[in-house]
């Protein structure tokens, strides 16, 4: 059954469409990005914490999702939004199709709304609050309500929501990382130097220093 969703950012601009992810609401800060691939990356890339992304790319979740395209070990984007979703998602290595994947994350999402109309105003008055609802019969009053209540970024401590809880080793390379995003490319990166890695939480005193001898 195809569920309805609403879009509500703070100024009171609605946009209607289709809920392609998990039932309920979902409150951040609205953003956009215009990668063309990569939307998994994106979805799981820590910096968008308490943020909703909206991606320009029309055509989004072609290829479906597979855990080697994860930047870290979970999804961080508060919602997502999206112009269309293909059918059918083609890959050789895709796993799970994007609708699925964001319903097992619980992740709030919506299809089928004017992108482009959203991005220019995302970019003319820069990014505001928002909030999605899915369901049966999305209430937009509480929805602007939500929006309106939501404190913004500024002052947030994200780092310490999205860091490692503990100290972990990432077998090869000789790193000691400070975790505050905690992106898999950094520590691939770091990997590629065939120096032992070490990964620490946010709060460490610590900063990003290396040991030159090989572990």
């Amino acid at each position: 059954m195809i569920k309805s969703a609403l879009l509500v950012l703070e100024d009171g601009t609605q946009f209607h469409g289709r809920a392609i992810g998990a039932t309920g609401s979902a409150v951040g800060e609205v953003v956009f990005n215009t990668s063309m691939t990569g939307y998994q990356e994106i979805l799981t890339d820590p910096s968008y914490s308490r943020q909703i992304v909206t991606l320009t790319y029309p055509h989004i979740g072609n290829v479906g999702t597979n855990e080697a395209d994860e930047e870290s070990s979970q999804v961080h984007a508060q919602g997502l939004v999206i112009r269309d979703l293909p059918l059918i998602a083609s890959n050789f290595r895709n796993t799970e199709d994007l609708s699925s994947y964001l319903k097992r994350h619980n992740i709030v999402a919506i299809a089928d709304i004017d992108t482009r109309k959203l991005t220019r105003l995302l970019r003319e008055k820069g990014a505001q609050n928002g909030c999605i609802i899915a369901g049966d019969s999305p209430d937009a009053k509480l929805a602007l309500e939500k929006a309106k209540a939501f404190p913004g970024l500024n002052g947030m401590d994200l780092a310490k929501e999205v860091t490692t809880a503990e100290t972990y080793r990432w077998t090869q390379g000789s790193w000691t990382l400070k975790d505050v995003y905690r992106k898999r490319n950094l520590r691939m990166t770091c990997r590629s130097t065939w120096w032992p890695t070490i990964l620490a939480p946010s709060a460490t005193f610590y900063v990003c220093w290396w040991i030159a001898a090989a572990a």
